[in-house]
């Protein structure tokens, strides 16, 4: 019996342990829309911290403690003290910039716009390059267009980042984009569901769900996830059925990060050569579960579009912001062209 397929047995049993254990921690998270992620207007931050402190010693457990000012649009600047320590694999050990997990305790966020969040993560670029912060528009907008896509998924705040690095006695400034990131466990409460912290097959997740998420990836040329193995995906279970919500997109064509590479299943590369190569990764379902899901993302053309529009003058790079758009508009060439749809797609599903 393969472990999927045990898995899949031992599921309610599974859920009910890791959402009891979960339980505590999960109740008191707000189930209404977050002061924070309620417009998409740029909010200002200012932290002042080692980077090389953060990415040499802090972990699950170990964290520094700094002032996080903050402020949007003509408001006064504010502050809290927060806790930081770094996360993530890859981006840790090759980019400039560590990534952050920003801890916040309750009476600190209370009355402010942090209010009902414990955790968030701090996406910066990777690398101080020419083009940092138009990848992490670009990052960003993933994030965006998926909120179009799918009822199921995380809130974002993009940021202008006044960042203090200390450098022994020095200090060096960088004003760089970043965005925070909604915690899994507030996504699960305002979805009304809770996180699954376990491994199960595509196929005992939401159908639709999975092949709205499969048609999102292979629009933006992500191959660097997993909803089998939670690999930049949380598996959130609701109303008895299990729902994927995709994160992390760095390493995507949209994107199209200096650093990104090819993904490797089992050691091997796949059959593609660069990342703006698409892919389509998702299993074989019902026939019309794919004509249903086509049908949505053509109807949210003029949406998608508008929204990577709207973002236009904050790119620094004028190409890159037309890149962006033309990489999507091949994505829908392949959906209003039936014979591109049945080569490119439906002839592409994963069986195994």
């Amino acid at each position: 019996m393969g472990k999927f397929t045990i898995l899949s047995i031992l599921l309610p049993t599974i859920f009910f342990i890791t959402t009891s254990n979960a339980q505590e921690s999960e109740d008191d998270l707000p189930k209404v829309p977050s002061a924070l992620f309620i417009n998409n207007e740029v909010m200002h931050i200012s932290l002042k911290y080692s980077n090389k402190e953060i990415k040499k010693n802090t972990n699950d457990s170990t964290f520094i403690t700094t002032f996080l000012k903050f402020k949007e649009n003509e408001e006064p600047w504010d502050s809290l003290e927060v806790r930081l320590r770094r996360r993530g694999n890859f981006r840790l050990n090759n980019c400039y910039f560590a990534p952050i997990k920003v801890k916040i305790k309750k009476k600190e966020a209370k009355k402010t716009l942090f209010e009902g969040h414990k955790n968030l993560k701090l996406v910066l670029p990777c690398l101080l390059q020419r083009d940092s912060n138009d990848n992490i528009i670009k990052e960003y907008l993933a994030y965006k267009l998926y909120e179009i896509v799918s009822p199921y998924h995380f809130k974002t705040k993009l940021v202008h980042f006044s960042y203090e690095e200390i450098k022994g006695k020095h200090l060096k400034p960088h004003e760089i984009f970043g965005f925070l990131v909604e915690d899994d466990k507030n996504v699960a409460k305002r979805m009304g569901g809770k996180v699954l912290d376990i491994k199960t097959h595509p196929l005992n997740q939401m159908p639709l769900e999975c092949v709205r998420n499969s048609f999102f990836q292979y629009m933006i040329g992500n191959t660097d996830y997993s909803t089998a193995y939670q690999h930049n995906t949380k598996l959130i279970f609701l109303e008895n059925k299990i729902i994927p919500i995709p994160f992390d997109f760095d390493m995507c064509g949209m994107v199209n990060t200096s650093y990104a590479t090819v993904s490797q299943i089992n050691n091997q590369q796949l059959a593609i050569t660069n990342v703006k190569e698409r892919m389509y990764r998702g299993f074989k379902r019902d026939p019309k579960l794919f004509d249903e899901v086509r049908l949505e993302f053509l109807e949210n053309r003029t949406a998608i579009l508008e929204a990577i529009m709207q973002h236009e003058l904050l790119f620094e790079n004028k190409s890159e912001f037309v890149s962006t758009m033309e990489y999507i508009e091949e994505f829908f060439e392949v959906l209003l062209n039936d014979r591109k749809f049945e080569r490119e797609i439906v002839s592409k599903v994963r069986t195994n």
